[in-house]
């Protein structure tokens, strides 16, 4: 599923100009996934739950998502593609929320490590990417949504292959539900410092192509530039087993990083300053994640991964979409400059997670 991300991210609008929609129309439907991240994702997730039924609910949205992109190849109205995006995206968007709280639920009962599974996503996000964008130089840009529909069915397929969850330990105390969390300073304070670290990406989610293009820089050098930081994500991944520090500490740190990263990118820089730049996405993104899910499992209770999962990703749409419709005026006044409001964004997220350090040090639910 995280290779279907890899080809739907850059080679969607691809297809949908070449199916003939306007600027106008492209816009509002990629849009559509941020809205049904804080709508639709967290009762989603929320009904899994409740039901004990994560592995089923997995497996009906993986086959749901790769029949939509299935129908939605036949579409060429605006308004029945929109339509159609729409439920794909209502049963595709909480995907990854409930792939997380899958895999927590196996740190909890096998003593996994988040990081070293979770990098195995963003390696296949990368052979997603480099897969269609070699098919796009022989396949007609009408005809790429059938790469996206391959792959989204790849990933249905692996569905079946996902193994029952154990049983949750029994609780001793009172079963708690999801307003408690809703109810937690500790568990908002974490999703609300992520979300604003996360966020202060969405300049450089939009932007940053458009910026590089004009620089001079060609097509194939943007792909690497993209690639050095999903493989600096990787590293980070990778790693982590191996990190000593808190949690709240990691994504200080990944706040610290990003707060310096955009200020350096505002400076327009070039060659190893974006290479330096790029590198540190694995701070930014990779290690304010590992640190978010170290949170997340020591402070959520068993019971509510998945809807701990879907607020935490509901915050991050929320945060998300609204960074990316400020940066367009911004980007337009000030050009670069939009990277400075970024910069606002990780400090303050930093800041709210350096403050709640001390609350964060105590972990009801760490076995």
């Amino acid at each position: 599923m995280f290779a279907l991300s890899g080809t739907h991210l850059p080679f969607f609008p691809v297809w949908l100009r070449a199916i003939g929609l306007d600027a106008s129309w492209i816009g509002v439907i990629i849009a559509v996934p941020a809205v049904t991240r804080f709508t639709v994702l967290p009762m989603i997730t929320a009904l899994a739950e409740h039901r004990q039924a994560l592995r089923s609910v997995m497996r009906l949205t993986t086959f749901a998502t790769a029949t939509g992109f299935a129908v939605l190849g036949f579409q060429h109205q605006p308004w029945l593609v929109f339509s159609v995006y729409v439920a794909i995206c209502s049963l595709w968007t909480p995907v990854v929320p409930l792939t997380d709280a899958y895999a927590l639920r196996g740190v909890l009962s096998y003593g996994l490590n988040y990081g070293r599974l979770r990098l195995w996503g963003s390696a296949a996000f990368i052979v997603g990417t480099l897969l269609c964008g070699g098919l796009a130089d022989v396949v007609p840009a009408t005809e790429l949504i059938w790469i996206i529909v391959s792959v989204a069915l790849c990933g249905a397929a692996s569905s079946l292959l996902l193994q029952p969850l154990p049983p949750l330990p029994r609780s001793t105390g009172p079963v708690p539900n999801g307003r408690s969390l809703l109810g937690s300073g500790r568990f908002l304070c974490i999703i609300a410092s992520s979300a604003l670290i996360q966020g202060s990406h969405a300049a450089y989610y939009t932007f940053s192509a458009i910026e590089w293009t004009t620089q001079g820089l060609s097509g194939l050098t943007i792909a690497w530039l993209w690639t050095m930081g999903v493989l600096a994500e990787i590293l980070v991944f990778a790693l982590s087993p191996r990190f000593t520090m808190a949690p709240a500490s990691l994504v200080a740190i990944g706040a610290v990083a990003a707060v310096l990263r955009w200020i350096l990118t505002a400076q327009e820089p070039h060659a190893l300053g974006l290479a330096a730049v790029q590198i540190s996405h694995g701070f930014t993104f990779g290690l304010t994640l590992v640190g978010t899910m170290g949170l997340l499992v020591r402070q959520v209770p068993p019971n509510l991964t998945a809807r701990g999962q879907g607020y935490y990703a509901a915050a991050s749409g929320v945060v998300g979409s609204a960074a990316s419709v400020l940066s367009g005026p911004v980007y337009a006044a000030y050009g670069p400059g939009v990277y400075y409001v970024m910069a606002g964004m990780a400090g303050a997220g930093g800041v709210l997670m350096w403050l709640a350090r001390q609350s964060l040090a105590r972990q009801p639910h760490n076995a």
